[in-house]
């Protein structure tokens, strides 16, 4: 027996074992709810990602929803794209810009907690399969709206609806709430070395 066919026969032995580990997790995880997903960290891609599975769950028929806190200032591919589908998709920019153009935090106070009464209604909206909640990290972190609030909202969505949040520096009060929790870290960036924004890569 050679070397490929012992190193084949091997794979083949773990793939077994790992299918029969696999099959057992599956078969034990019946639970079937509305999840809250967290989409934080320094790297690029939390909103990419947020606005990834808000695409799959289009694809599946569901009706979603979309709240934009701080971003507005600029349009975005992003919104572009899925406000082409209406019926499908209630899309809400509430923002007026990055924390550092605004400059003025009541003013950003007042557009959170208007941000946060249309993402409240979605919230409460059993019709509603889906709820994107864009940078509202950014939101909880400067205070612009109460955290122990947004999570009690939160928690008392309908049973079947899934919620997305995106951001950096999630708060403790909504990890500790939240059913999968990712952070995406940066190995490198291009704005680092100078290179601008690019459309269809940062918004």
């Amino acid at each position: 027996m050679n070397d490929t066919t012992e190193r084949d026969e091997r794979h083949q032995a773990r793939m077994v074992r790992k299918k029969a580990v696999m099959d057992a997790r599956i078969a034990a995880s019946a639970d079937e709810r509305g999840l809250l997903l967290v989409l934080t960290g320094n790297g690029k891609g939390k909103s990419s990602s947020g606005f990834g599975m808000l695409a799959r769950a289009l694809g599946h028929g569901m009706r979603c929803g979309v709240v934009q806190f701080i971003k507005g200032r600029n349009s975005t591919g992003e919104e572009a794209f899925f406000r082409r589908f209406p019926e499908e998709v209630s899309f809400h920019v509430m923002g007026e810009g990055f924390t550092w153009e605004t400059q003025d935090r009541q003013r950003d106070i007042a557009a959170a907690e208007s941000a946060w009464a249309v993402a409240k209604g979605l919230l409460a909206d059993p019709a509603v399969d889906f709820v994107l909640l864009d940078e509202l990290n950014i939101a909880l972190k400067h205070g612009y709206l109460d955290v122990n609030t947004v999570v009690a909202d939160l928690q008392a969505r309908p049973p079947l609806q899934h919620a997305i949040v995106t951001g950096r520096t999630a708060r403790p009060e909504l990890l500790e709430a939240a059913d999968t929790v990712s952070e995406i870290g940066v190995v490198k960036h291009a704005f680092q070395a100078g290179i601008k924004a690019q459309k269809g890569i940062e918004w």
